[in-house]
């Protein structure tokens, strides 16, 4: 299997850990979206990463499906079979994935734009977001299981795009957050290999 990544995407960075966690090996390929590289555009019509292609030559997106595909062929190791934890899973991985779009549509806004053009009310909007769910996270910090899923790895992520792109925002206001990502690196010792990096 190949997958079409960035090493800065915390989706790319999501997948990479969640892959390595549930024992599934893969290439991984460098693509930068906006050059719309044909390897990307013609498995995924979106242009999007991450894309994983199969060993028979099929594309898997978004990185919840991908995800999703790692946790049938390991054998259940990404998302938890009982029903009360595996909603836990879901909605954790889904507030991760939703602060990472916060997050990039704010990077978007500063890199597509022309510095004069660039829509302050926007970013205000999408870092606002971006908050709130730090604050209810900071609140209520996710809770590990004995094995990590892909709520937890959707989230560090999160974090760690955050440790890369918006250093010094966000830190001395959530002092339980960089406690979890603390904890989530004593329990996954490849998070300094793995996690977003510039």
């Amino acid at each position: 299997m190949k997958l079409l990544q960035s090493s800065a995407s915390p989706y790319s960075a999501k997948v990479r850990m969640a892959a390595r966690y549930a024992g599934i090996a893969f290439e991984a390929e460098t693509v930068v979206t906006a050059d719309s590289p044909a390897v990307l555009v013609d498995n995924n019509p979106l242009g999007k990463i991450p894309t994983l292609l199969l060993d028979d030559g099929r594309p898997v997106y978004d990185s919840v499906a991908i995800n999703r595909h790692l946790d049938r062929i390991s054998g259940g190791k990404l998302y938890p079979k009982d029903a009360e934890a595996a909603l836990k899973t879901d909605v954790l991985e889904a507030l991760g994935d939703g602060l990472a779009d916060c997050l990039l549509a704010i990077q978007y806004e500063y890199r597509t734009r022309p510095a004069d053009k660039v829509h302050q009310g926007w970013i205000d909007k999408q870092w606002t977001k971006a908050k709130r769910a730090l604050a209810l996270l900071e609140r209520d910090p996710p809770a590990f299981g004995e094995t990590l899923t892909a709520g937890d790895f959707a989230f560090a992520a999160a974090l760690g795009y955050l440790l890369i792109r918006f250093e010094g925002q966000w830190e001395a206001d959530h002092p339980t957050l960089l406690g979890w990502l603390d904890a989530f690196k004593e329990r996954f010792p490849a998070w300094d290999e793995l996690k977003p990096r510039t």
